[in-house]
């Protein structure tokens, strides 16, 4: 079973930081094209960061100087500052462009006061 292991996330204030973390599967995965995504409720799910293999990496403007993605070893890193409430959601990590039939459980961020 290809599994898609995402954590670090939580509650958090607003202007606070998040760092999450990504554990893909490398025997699926290896360590290719990756993407961050959040889906909120009663939303549609999107994009929030993609790393190439070539280290090449993009945000979207909504999250630009806030959102940082990285790799390491294969895992994946979303550094995410300056937390607003508009970012609340289930993030996932998953390929870029993902596969749909593989999304892990996501980790929940929640940015409130």
């Amino acid at each position: 079973q290809v599994q898609l292991l995402e954590s670090g996330g939580g509650l958090v204030q607003p202007g606070g930081s998040l760092r999450l973390s990504c554990t893909p599967d490398n025997n699926y995965f290896g360590c290719g094209n990756m993407g961050w995504y959040r889906q909120a409720p009663g939303k549609q799910r999107e994009m929030v960061a993609t790393l190439q293999s070539d280290g090449t990496a993009y945000v979207p403007y909504s999250v630009k100087d806030r959102f940082t993605v990285s790799r390491n070893n294969c895992r994946v890193y979303l550094q995410m500052n300056n937390l607003k409430p508009e970012d609340t959601a289930v993030y996932y990590c998953n390929a870029d462009p993902p596969i749909n039939a593989v999304w892990g459980q996501g980790t929940q961020v929640t940015v409130s006061s």
